[in-house]
This record gives C-alpha cells, sequence and structure tokens, in this order.
C-alpha cells in the first residue's frame, strides 16, 4: 500500500520541478524561440509566408467572431452620443424658437403701434432713393487730384452731384457725367470740400482733401472740443448731400489741425454706388424718379 503513495508523491514532485523550470526560463525559452523564427524566415521566406498566411486565414473567422461583439458596442455607443447630441440641439432649438416667438410677438406690437401713431401724425413716408451700383475702371488719382472713372453715365440716370458711396461711407460725388461713364471727386481731393458736423459735440466744420489718403478739418469753432476717435459725418448744409452720412473719423491732432481717416477703404475701390436724394445740389432728373419708383414698386 505504500509503493502506490510513494510513486504517485514523487510524479508530483517531478511536475512540479518541471513547471518551476518552464517558469525559470520561459524568457530564455521564447526569445531563444522568437530568434530561431528570424533565422528561419531569412533563411525560408517563402515558406514562412505560406505559414504566416495559413495562420491567418485560420485566424481569421476567431477574430472576425470576436470583433463583431466590439463593432457592435461601438455602434450602439455612437448611436447613443447622436442621440445625446440630438436631445441637447432639440432643447437648444425650443429655447431659441420660444426666444424668436417672443421676438415676432414683439415686432408685431410694434408694427400695429407704428402705423397707429403714423395715422395719428398724417405721417409721409420718404420716397425710396434711386442708386446705380457702377464698376471702378479707372483711378486717375495723381499729384493734384483725386478721382475715380465708373461704368455709369446719363443712360443709367447718373447726374451730377449725386452721392458715391461704398458699403462703409461717402467716398465722394459725381462731378462729370457722360453717356456711358462718370468721374467722381474723391473726398480726398484738394479740391473737395464737404460740409460736416462731429457726433457728439455737435461742432460743423468742413472737411477737405489734400491729395493723400487722409482729410483735415477747417472752420472749427475755437471753442470745439474735439477728440481723437470723434465720428465724422455730413451736416446736410449745400444741399448736395443729407444729414448723417458717415465720412470718416478723427484721428489725430498735427500742426494745429485736425486729420481724418475716412471710414472707406480709399486706395481699394472697385464698386460704388451712386445715389440720388434729389437734393437742390442739381436739377431734377426724371431718369431717377422713373428709376425710385421702380425701386419701391413691390
Amino acid at each position: 500500500m505504500l509503493a502506490p503513495k510513494r510513486q504517485s508523491g514523487w510524479v508530483y514532485t517531478a511536475a512540479l520541478s518541471w513547471r518551476a523550470v518552464v517558469y525559470r526560463f520561459s524568457y530564455a525559452l521564447f526569445l531563444s524561440l522568437s530568434l530561431g523564427l528570424l533565422v528561419f524566415g531569412q533563411a525560408q521566406p517563402v515558406v514562412m509566408q505560406r505559414a504566416r498566411v495559413q495562420i491567418i486565414d485560420t485566424m481569421a473567422p476567431v477574430l472576425d467572431v470576436v470583433a463583431r461583439p466590439l463593432a457592435m458596442v461601438e455602434t450602439v455607443t455612437a448611436r447613443l452620443q447622436s442621440y445625446r447630441s440630438l436631445l441637447d440641439e432639440n432643447a437648444r432649438l425650443r429655447t431659441e424658437n420660444a426666444g424668436l416667438v417672443r421676438w415676432q410677438n414683439a415686432a408685431l406690437a410694434l408694427e400695429s403701434e407704428n402705423k397707429e401713431l403714423r395715422g395719428l401724425l398724417h405721417y409721409k413716408a420718404e420716397p425710396a432713393l434711386a442708386f446705380v451700383t457702377a464698376r471702378v475702371i479707372a483711378d486717375t488719382g495723381g499729384a493734384f487730384v483725386r478721382s475715380l472713372i465708373v461704368t455709369a453715365g446719363r443712360q443709367d440716370g447718373v447726374r451730377e452731384g449725386m452721392a458715391a458711396m461704398t458699403g462703409d461711407a461717402l467716398v465722394g460725388r459725381v462731378i462729370e457725367v457722360g453717356e456711358w461713364t462718370s468721374r467722381i471727386l474723391l473726398i480726398t481731393d484738394m479740391n473737395s470740400r464737404l460740409p460736416v458736423v462731429l457726433m457728439g459735440t455737435g461742432d460743423h466744420a468742413i472737411l477737405a482733401g489734400h491729395n493723400t489718403g487722409k482729410t483735415h478739418l477747417l472752420y472749427l469753432p475755437q471753442e470745439a472740443d474735439v477728440k481723437v476717435g470723434t465720428r465724422v459725418m455730413t451736416s446736410g448744409h449745400g444741399g448736395i448731400f443729407p444729414p448723417n452720412v458717415p465720412v470718416g473719423i478723427v484721428s489725430r491732432f498735427d500742426h494745429g489741425e485736425f486729420e481724418v481717416t475716412p471710414l472707406a477703404s480709399i486706395g481699394r475701390i472697385n464698386q460704388v454706388r451712386l445715389i440720388d436724394f434729389n437734393l437742390t445740389g442739381g436739377a431734377f432728373n426724371p431718369m431717377a424718379a422713373k428709376m425710385s419708383a421702380s425701386f419701391s414698386a413691390p
């Protein structure tokens, strides 16, 4: 009865010893195996390539089975994130929609009130302005003149005295009109004199050019308190331009003069809008009246 027990104990001890040997020398074993595979791969590349392809073909179904749950989890996660984003966007749109509804109600109320007040005051709306958009084809700037040639003339309803503007501010006025072209005298020209008013103080002055990119103020009242950054607008005097058309900003005080930088980029004008304010600065233009009627028509 003792012999079998001793034999089983010896087998168990031997198994433990072999396991300990494997654990102890596993690193060296796998390193030797890797080096052997590298050497064999260099010596027999075709055999290694076939073996690699065979292993990949064998493991492909297993990898596909393992990858499917991962792909499903990724898809579900993406859908949950998309759903959460939709919920957030829906909440934001609801808030914006509520705000727009409030603004719409306020606008409708103001429109109704405006109509009532116009009826009480017998208010007469101003006619629509006639304007022509023209392209600049020549810059005749030089030592003694600063002007532009544009592709709009008498046939387009242009007349002398019309204001030339960009999207930013006033740049000049029409001084010569041909059948298909016109010449614009810029506010920076030394011959340009423009009645202006300073915002904030209400002081009146004359804006004069001196053939550079800047202009300066003339005939300011002695008690005028002008500061850098003051906005300069047309005053409406002279009957050529209406009041409160943007012109420039006071940029600095130099040699007893206030320098004004035009709001429009005078040196980079490609398109201008010629506006007929139909003031006393020029004769009434029937073509402009016809254009005004067409623009005011629905």
